[in-house]
Formats: C-alpha cells, sequence, structure tokens
C-alpha cells in the first residue's frame, strides 16, 4: 500500500496534523535492557513460547516501510519512515498453528490490541525500532512499536512485549471500550456500533 499522502488523500473525516503528536494511554515506561524481552505465545506452531533480548530482535531481518498514520480521533500525519522487524517475518520466526486467525499485540502495563492475521503479515506491518532514520524516542514507543499503517494508529501498540496467537478473536483495550474491531481507516471504522451497521 503506497502512503496516502502520494496520492493527496486523507481518510473520509481525517485531517492533517503538523509534526507527530504524542498521543497513548498511561505513563512513559523506562526501558531497561536487562529485563526487556518481545514474547510469542499462545497457540505457536509447536505450543512452545519464543522470547529474544533486545539485541537478539534487532539482529532479524529488517525492513523499511513508509507509511502515513492515522488516529481515529480525527488526526492524520503522513510521510513517516519506519524500520525495523517485518510483521511476516516473525511469524517465520515463530510460525502460528494452523487454526490461529487472530493476534493480540501486548505491550507495557497490559495495554492490548488485537489484529487479525493477515494485519500482522501484511507487507506494511513493522515491528519498528527506528523512525526517520533515528531510534523511537521514549514517547514515540522505544525500543519497539508495533506499526499498522492501513489500520488506525490504536491497532498499533507502543513499547510492544509480545504477540499471542489466538485461535479466535478477543477483543483488545480500546476495542473493549467501545472502538471498532477491525480499523480500517479508508471505511471511517471508529466505534464499535459501526459493527452492527456491516454484519
Amino acid at each position: 500500500m503506497e502512503p496516502v499522502a502520494e496520492k493527496g488523500m486523507l481518510p473520509p473525516g481525517q485531517r492533517l496534523a503538523r509534526g507527530w503528536p504524542v498521543s497513548h494511554y498511561g505513563p512513559v515506561p523506562r526501558f531497561r535492557a536487562e529485563r526487556w524481552t518481545l514474547q510469542v505465545f499462545g497457540a505457536t506452531a509447536n505450543g512452545q513460547t519464543r522470547s529474544w533480548t533486545f539485541d537478539e530482535v534487532t539482529a532479524m531481518p529488517r525492513t523499511t516501510v513508509r507509511a502515513d498514520l492515522h488516529c481515529a480521533s480525527g488526526t492524520s500525519t503522513t510521510g513517516h519512515t519506519f524500520f525495523g522487524v517485518p510483521g511476516g517475518a516473525l511469524l517465520d520466526l515463530a510460525p502460528p498453528a494452523a487454526g490461529v486467525t487472530h493476534v493480540m499485540a501486548w505491550a507495557e502495563y497490559g495495554y492490548s490490541a488485537n489484529l487479525r492475521l493477515a494485519d500482522l503479515a501484511a507487507d506494511t506491518t513493522v515491528l519498528a525500532t527506528h523512525h526517520d532514520g533515528e531510534p523511537l524516542t521514549a514517547e514515540h514507543g522505544f525500543p519497539l512499536r508495533l506499526v499498522v499503517p492501513h489500520l488506525f494508529g490504536y491497532k498499533g501498540p507502543k513499547w510492544l512485549r509480545g504477540i499471542e496467537y489466538m485461535t479466535q478473536d478477543r477483543r483488545g483495550f480500546w476495542e473493549e471500550r467501545g472502538y471498532h474491531n477491525v480499523a480500517d481507516p479508508w471505511a471511517a471504522q471508529r466505534y464499535s456500533y459501526q459493527e452492527e451497521d456491516e454484519s
């Protein structure tokens, strides 16, 4: 998916924001390298949990993704360049079981966001360590931020700590609080009440 800025378009109901506003729920966590791991667990192909240190994550296959970001509050920022681990590469390193349809992305303080497996595998999805050539700042998700640019921003948690493979869908933090379960900005899928209209 090419950045929408090149098309001169934004999703319906969105307006362009200046810079890259900081938006998150809760405090900014302190990174402690000696305690930090990324885990993949749940319905893995071999039934085991995989775990990596930050140094091991940075040694994984890497990619660069140019993307626009859209917040469900109505603001969009364009022309970001993220560098990190492709979502598909993580799936290759820790394959899901055959029946997996969704994942839960877990971040610091128990924050969570559910995604379809295909969303994690999308070419533009990246577990980012860098933004515009520099390491992410703490406020923007250092050391690891899930970026899913084809969905609203609440589907891409900052301070990512784990991916849980699931054989059925389960709502995450904002989805339990009235936000749309799929969150496609081009379909203006902001709120859960819209799901009833789509069925």
